[in-house]
Parts: C-alpha cells; structure tokens; sequence
C-alpha cells in the first residue's frame, strides 16, 4: 500500500516522498483512513514506528481541504508533554505542510513568550504545544480554543505522569463538544483508558504491537554492575567499543551532571539535558549530540520522549528507572524506523528488584554479565528499593523521579464527553506544576 493509497492528497504525498518515506508504517496505514473519516481513535505504537506522521498527515488533510476565516483561527491542537517532544512535532507539520496552505506553530516555556503571542495573533491553523504555557497564554487572551475542530494527545501517558491531567482538563473546558479527538501514546495504563473514557467518543482502537512491547532489532544486554564503578565501566565501554553516539539515561538531575563532569574529565565529550537546564542549553546539547559534535548525551527521563535521533545505536541505563514503563520509552530512543539498536542497562544489587519489574512488563527474561573487576559487592538490596519494587512501584517518589520537579500523579477526573473544570489551587489544589 501507498501514501496515495491511503487517501492523502497529491500535495502531502509528495512531502512525505522528499523525506525519503514511499510505503506508510503499520500505524500510519492502520490510523490514517479512520481520521480521515472524523473518527476519534485511540493508538497504541512504539516509538520509532511513524506515529507522529499518523496524525500529522490526516489532520493536515482537513485543514486544508476546509475553509479557514482570514483571521486564521486555531483549529488544530496537539498537546505535547515536552519541550523536545513538541518541537519536533512541529518540525514534522512544517515538513509535511510545505505544499498546502497551512500556517503552524509552536510554544512551550522556558523561552520568551512575546514571539509566541507575536505569532499567534498573526493567524495559526494548527498549533503544537506543551499544556503548561498554553495555559499561560490563554490566560492572556492570546490564544482561543473555540474554533478547535481537531484535539490530539501525543504521549498522553506522559502527560499523565507529570501531573498534567488537571491542564489537560481545563484547556478541554474551553473548547467546543463537538471535534475530532485522537490520542497516541506508546503504551496505555489502566489510568490512560480512564482518561480516554472522558475525551474520546465511540473511538476506534489502534495497535500494532503489543503494550509496553519494544522494537524488535533492539539487542537487551544487561551488566551487574558493582554501585560505586559505574561510571569506571561506562567509560570502558565507550572506549573499548570506540562509541560515537550514545544517550545514557540516569534517575536524576544531579547523577546527570555528575556523570556528565567525569566523562569529560576522562577526554569524552558529552553534555548533560534534564529539567534544571534552560530551553537554550537543552537545544544546543540535543543539536551538538545530532550534529556528533559531541559523542555523549547524558539525560534523565525528560529525554525518553521526543528525541528523534536517526540511527542512533547505543542506548545506556547507567541507572535503571524506578517505573517499568520508562525503560521501554529509554530505549526506544534506538532501534528506530526498523534500525537495529543495542539497549545496555549497569544494574547493581539494589536494583535488582527494579530489573525484575521490568521483565515482568516485557514479558522477557534480560539475560545479565558480569565482568571481572566490577562485579557487584552488596548482595542484599536495601529495603527501599524491594518495598519500592511491590507496594509502591510504578509510583515515582521523591527520590526517584528524575526530571520533572518530582510531580505527583494526577487521576483523570472526566465525567461525560466534556470534563469539568478543575477547581482554583487552594489549600486541597494539586501542588503547582513546573510550565514545560
């Protein structure tokens, strides 16, 4: 099957061709005729599969087969949960929209707001954006969401998990019942179905993997690794296998400078990005790491979703994540687009329980090595880490949330096809978010 196949226009089919891409992905020829018949759709796929593309493409098909007022109001939303994940999408509809007449847009905070409210006033038909200055920026009256026709969630079980839900809720308040909604995200939890219960009406269900599954050119390996050597074996690694480009994920801001100093020290170039740089640093660390300028990008989960690195080929876990289900968003950072990828995880006795949690999620036993001279010392984990392991796990606590201002996670609280607004934040309100 074809791009032209699937129903796009001449126009779209000929962006997507300049980008090197002649035959759509399962979910793009699975999502693509449902949206553009205007049905709502709930997706699950890996990262790496196309996913973006398979709301980009359909979308920008109404919009421009549709007539606009010449004021050009939003009527296109995409809530995004990063900075980095927004940005690129908006890369993406400004690479497919090249040939039809559609302005687009991009906001997230940690930048200069003015050029963004310049911008919107100045018309956008579809808009890419991160729920926090969003929000901010219809406070401001700089933005209206009554003209929205069509509402998609990228990574929506993200955005759960930072604590976004109550943004979500109120941005949807503002909006008109009746609109296409489509939700994508990697995998789904038993909350991710609660909040599609509350958005989406009578969607059609889209998968083309299992949940929580990962990509199958992804080599696992796992080393047992001795606490306080680490970094001494990331460094041999990068050295004996004469690494160029490697993403090396860690439970904290604080680990990632660290780690980041020590490689440096050790003659390796590297950058650390995570939620405690500015938006300037963390753009110029991601740009210099695609540019191979440097060979190390040390990052904590923020990094897990958004970064699209082609044919990166070495994904690290210098620590393992405390919730299971950021291992397969970690590692699907390689092994994109059907490239093969190598996925290594430094595991010590204390994380022993966080291994087992993680096979337990892939349904696939991590065959583990140790090498002579960093072989693990401490043989039983502390308590923390195994009552964190069963009571509590999948739960990010204080000490092991790593780079996103420690949110707590949010219950969906929809009722009907259009939810509540939220309360004001008083005493009993949700502690206030970070704006990403």
């Amino acid at each position: 099957m074809s791009f032209k196949d699937l129903g796009l226009s001449d126009a779209l089919v000929k962006a997507v061709h300049e980008k090197g891409y002649t035959v759509p992905s399962p979910i793009q020829e699975k999502a693509i005729p449902h949206i553009l018949e205007g049905k709502d759709i709930l997706a699950s796929a890996q990262t790496g599969t196309g996913k973006t593309a398979g709301f980009t493409l359909p979308v920008l098909q109404h919009l421009a087969a549709t007539k606009h007022p010449k004021y050009r109001p939003l009527r296109a939303l995409v809530l995004t949960p990063t900075r980095e994940l927004a940005a690129q999408v908006h890369d993406n509809v400004r690479e497919y929209s090249k040939y039809v007449d559609i302005r687009s847009a991009v906001i997230f905070g940690g930048v200069n707001a003015k050029p963004q409210i310049a911008t919107l006033r100045s018309g956008v038909d579809i808009l890419v954006a991160t729920p926090g200055r969003l929000l901010d920026l219809h406070n401001q009256k700089a933005v209206s969401f009554k003209r929205v026709e069509v509402l998609i969630l990228d990574e929506a079980d993200r955005m759960l998990d930072m604590g976004f839900v109550r943004d979500i809720n109120k941005i949807i308040s503002f909006m008109p019942t009746k609109r296409q909604n489509l939700m994508f995200s990697a995998t789904f939890s038993n909350d991710i179905k609660k909040l599609a219960s509350g958005i989406l009406r009578n969607p059609v269900y889209v998968e083309t993997a299992p949940q929580n599954s990962t990509a199958k050119k992804v080599t696992h390996k796992v080393y047992k690794v001795d606490k306080n050597k680490k970094t001494e074996f990331t460094i041999k690694l990068i050295k004996d296998g004469n690494w160029n480009q490697v993403l090396i994920f860690t439970r904290t801001k604080h680990g990632a400078n660290k780690l980041t100093e020590k490689l440096i020290k050790a003659g390796i170039s590297a950058a650390a990005i995570h939620g405690n740089k500015s938006q300037g640093a963390r753009t110029k660390a991601l740009k210099n790491f695609k540019d191979n300028t440097i060979k190390i990008l040390v990052a904590t989960d923020i990094a897990a979703r958004g970064l699209d690195i082609p044919l990166l080929p070495h994904v690290v876990n210098f620590e393992l994540p405390n919730v299971p289900e950021d291992y397969v968003h970690r590692i699907g950072r390689t092994g994109r687009a059907g490239a093969a990828g190598e996925a290594i995880s430094l595991v010590c006795s204390e994380e022993s329980e966080y291994q087992s949690e993680i096979e337990k999620l892939l349904k696939e036993k991590l065959k583990s090595t140790i090498v002579e001279g960093f072989e693990p010392t401490d043989t039983d984990p502390p308590k923390r880490a195994a009552s964190q392991s069963k009571g509590s796990f999948g739960k990010k606590n204080n000490s092991g949330n790593s780079s996103q201002g420690n949110k707590p996670k949010s219950k969906p609280h929809f009722k009907g096809n259009k939810p509540s607004e939220p309360s004001g934040r008083g005493r009993n309100s949700a502690p206030k978010k970070k704006r990403y």
